[in-house]
């Protein structure tokens, strides 16, 4: 080994990449935290879970970052100490009914196992810390305003954190945590300074918590209890009769009671070693308070059917679709205006239509060389080769010769570019966005590649008629997604793009660009591409911001929206033969989407488009991931 290459690590003879570094290291430190060598770890998509031995871990992007590093070593703390100090059997005992109290119950036991750790440990102190300031940020807890907008199990978490540790909120969610402080030391400041006193007896805490759900009126805890103690006497006082009953029927089966343990050992074992690659299910403890985002890469999610070809996204619904939209661009302006506007548009962007043009050519010359024909000659059959015609004149004694042309790699293709139509992209940054689909769509037609053009936006501000339904049933609770969408189709598929050149126009219309909701743009686009006949389907993604509607957002928790984003990024890339590619504009897409670039000028739009294209057709062949999990929709 030469002296450049001397701090170098080698595993096997071959030089260890940066990921699986961090993989093992991360694992090690893990085991260390948890004081167990017997921990089995795993990296995958989803949130940080945990199932007996068995422990789960986001991976590491390929290309790693601080914050990236910062949340894997927050969430492997997290479940290190859970390993700990924290009995499931007992938790699960204590767990109250309603879905609001146990959220709370879970958030503030990790935190209490999070706050022994910290107290004991300034490095994880810090890596919980720095892995819940990414998590907030991320959610968009520093744009929070109303109380409505942030989880009160959050809130109670982290000001149970501030007493057990001492620790002040992350600072990307002071401002929601303060939006809820005065109610909760109101009614449960009591319980929570008991609470501080208790942390290294978890039954007497799991107690002490209990009340404190009650004292914030979700739920009658001591009536619950009550019943809990008389289950508990009534199956004391059944249990040699239970026990004998049970020997009975194991007998009477055939089976002795230890050979009755081995088999649901054995069970289990075969049941861990069957989810082995494809992450734990069945009884799995998803690990409270690190958010279904994983460093670098999507959210957690749970794989569909494959028949199934929309998301199962049970958290997400939308309160009405009797007003949403999907309308042909040209149906939104007359002819005139329409025609008006491509001019404006020509005129504003003279001088990137020659940049973008090259980079046009470059790609056009590569994929044309890709269809370049080939043949296969002097064979036995196939079409006949009349170039050697003359030779079989000259001497009759050679037989006649035959070619075949070969296959390429070069497989019929269909893209569609989704475009935000939010108000966040007046301006510049549509207007270079239509331009750069325009140049896109001609590119790709004359190299015999079908391209879809689509925008999304909502058809009012702040809820249309959605919630004036919502208004008039009395505002019901969670009412879910609360505005019209609009999906708007510029140009389809199989339309030529002359045909469709004046409806880019309408981007540039005032009034049609309002607000934004991702999720559900992507599922759309989605289902379109999966209903073409090509064997390649490409979808690209522009947006210069996270999905935002006001009319939803203020009826609903802060992340709502964002949430169900990243479910159906993690869904279509995960279990979708579609290839999924976003772009950017000022604002970082790569926490969402596996494959994606950033852009902070806008005018660097096209060219990115057309080099992320490129990157694509260079690819030889879909990964092996696609062609196991995508199969063709009937």
């Amino acid at each position: 080994m030469d002296k450049g290459g001397a701090d170098k690590r080698f595993i096997g003879g071959q030089e260890e990449a940066p990921a699986d570094l961090v993989k093992r290291v991360t694992t090690a430190a893990l085991r260390a935290v948890a004081g167990r060598d017997d921990v089995t770890v795993s990296y995958s998509q989803g949130a940080p879970a945990v199932r007996g031995g068995q422990v789960r871990l986001p991976s590491p992007p390929r290309k790693i970052l601080a914050e990236d590093l910062a949340r894997l070593r927050g969430a492997a703390d997290s479940v290190a100490l859970r390993l700990r100090y924290h009995d499931e059997a007992l938790h699960s005992r204590r767990m109250p009914h309603g879905q609001e109290a146990k959220d709370i119950y879970n958030a503030v036991a990790q935190a209490r196992v999070e706050a022994l750790g910290a107290r004991m440990m300034k490095g994880v102190a810090t890596n919980l810390s720095a892995a819940l300031e990414a998590r907030y940020r991320a959610e968009g807890y520093a744009a929070v305003s109303q109380r409505e907008q942030v989880p009160l199990s959050e809130a109670v978490r982290l000001i149970a954190r501030e007493a057990f540790s001492g620790q002040a909120a992350p600072p990307s969610a002071r401002q929601a945590v303060d939006l809820w402080r005065e109610f909760v030391e109101a009614k449960a400041g009591a319980s929570l300074k008991t609470l501080s006193d208790t942390l290294g007896d978890q039954d007497r805490f799991a107690r002490v918590l209990r009340d404190l759900i009650a004292a914030l009126d979700i739920e009658a805890v001591e009536e619950q209890e009550a019943a809990e103690s008389e289950n508990e006497e009534g199956a004391d006082s059944q249990g040699g009769q239970s026990t004998s009953q049970e020997q009975k029927d194991k007998s009477e089966s055939g089976a002795s009671p230890s050979e009755g343990t081995g088999d649901t050992a054995s069970g289990e074992a075969e049941s861990m070693a069957a989810q082995e690659g494809e992450g734990l299910d069945g009884d799995t403890i998803l690990v409270p308070g690190h958010g279904s985002e994983e460093p670098g890469g999507p959210a957690a999610h749970r794989r569909p059917s494959p028949p199934s070809n929309e998301p199962s996204v049970k958290a997400y619904e939308a309160y009405s679709t009797a007003f949403d939209q999907v309308v042909d661009a040209a149906d939104l302006c007359d002819a005139d205006e329409l025609q008006r506007l491509r001019q404006q548009l020509d005129q504003q962007l003279v001088h990137l239509h020659g940049v973008v043009s090259r980079l046009a050519n470059r790609l056009q010359r590569r994929l044309l060389a890709k269809q370049t024909r080939a043949w296969d000659f002097d064979l036995e059959e196939g079409l006949l080769d009349a170039g050697r015609l003359a030779r079989v004149v000259a001497n009759p004694t050679h037989s006649l010769s035959f070619k075949q042309e070969k296959d390429t790699d070069f497989r019929d293709t269909v893209v569609s570019l989704l475009i935000d139509n939010s108000g966040s992209m007046r301006g510049r940054p549509i207007t270079v966005a239509a331009m750069s689909a325009d140049i896109l769509a001609r590119t790709l037609e004359r190299c015999g590649v079908k391209v879809e053009l689509l925008g999304f936006t909502t058809r009012a501000w702040k809820g249309g008629m959605s919630r004036e339904k919502w208004v008039a049933a009395g505002k019901p609770t969670n009412p879910g997604r609360l505005n019209d969408l609009r999906h708007i189709i510029y140009k389809a598929a199989d339309m030529p793009w002359r045909r469709a050149r004046k409806n880019l126009g309408l981007m540039l219309r005032e009034g049609i660009l309002k607000e934004n909701i991702d999720g559900e743009a992507l599922v759309w686009a989605h289902s379109r591409l999966l209903a073409r006949p090509e064997q390649r389907r490409i979808l690209m993604v522009i947006s210069d911001g996270a999905p935002v509607d006001d009319s939803t957002l203020s009826v609903n928790a802060g992340s709502y929206l964002e949430r169900h984003l990243r479910d159906v990024i993690g869904w279509i890339e995960g279990a979708s033969p579609v290839e999924l590619v976003a772009i950017g504009i000022g604002h970082d897409v790569t926490r969402y989407y596996r494959r994606a670039v950033t852009i902070m000028d806008a005018e660097d739009l096209g060219g990115t488009m057309l080099q992320q294209l490129s990157a694509l057709f260079e690819e030889q062949t879909v990964p092996a991931r696609r062609r196991a999990r995508g199969a063709r929709p009937v």
